[in-house]
């Protein structure tokens, strides 16, 4: 399949991660970055989203309002990513945009990976994520697939999406949601508990 060519004013970018869930566990795998896109691709004006490596991030400096073009692919598996678009190349900073928020919602030049897995995040409530959180550079729209049965990995899965929060913990656009319901075997739900979050995040302060 030959490659799509876009371009566009970058409204937001923010890890790319896939979470897997079994049960009580679960485990994060980091693909990179997730960049929303305001612009035009195959010829189209649109809004779209393509995911970029961390090494791409590194060499561009990305941030919200910066104008960027390319060639890329549709992801195989939408339930698999955040991002509609994947297998980036030719990719280019076309120009400077200038600053954007400096306060929440975040939108700087995201940081490296290792950052967000060092801080940990809580889950974010999806209709604020929407509102006031998809252009943070601390906010994570994550594809998740569950194993139902842990007993039989290779078995039945499931997908949805989860949004969730690495900013400071005194945000006040924050807000936490419903507890997170994990299927299981033989019928059994797992609820994932505040302590979860609590524990994920213990090590910063209020305001880190």
């Amino acid at each position: 399949m030959d490659k799509l060519i876009f371009s566009g004013k970058v409204t937001s970018i923010q890890p790319r991660i896939r979470l897997t869930r079994s049960f009580d566990e679960a485990s994060h795998t980091y693909l990179g970055y997730a960049i929303k896109i305001a612009g035009t691709i195959y010829a189209e004006e649109t809004t779209f989203s393509i995911g970029i490596g961390k090494a791409a991030q590194a060499k561009f400096n990305f941030k919200v309002n910066d104008v960027i073009s390319g060639e890329c692919l549709p992801v195989p598996d939408p339930d698999m990513e955040p991002v509609d678009y994947y297998k980036v190349s030719k990719l280019a900073k076309v120009a400077e945009g200038e600053q954007g928020s400096l306060s929440a919602p975040w939108e700087l030049v995201a940081p490296e990976l290792e950052v967000y897995r060092e801080r940990g995040h809580r889950r974010l409530a999806a209709r604020t994520y929407d509102s006031k959180c998809s252009s943070c550079m601390w906010g994570a729209r994550m594809p998740v697939e569950i194993i139902v049965d842990n007993w039989n990995p290779r078995g039945r899965r499931k997908y949805r999406f989860e949004t969730f929060c690495y900013g400071p913990l005194s945000c006040k656009l924050y807000k936490a949601g419903p507890n997170r319901k994990v299927e299981g075997r033989n019928g059994m739900v797992y609820v994932e508990e505040d302590w979860v979050d609590e524990a994920n995040v213990a090590h910063r302060g209020a305001d880190e």
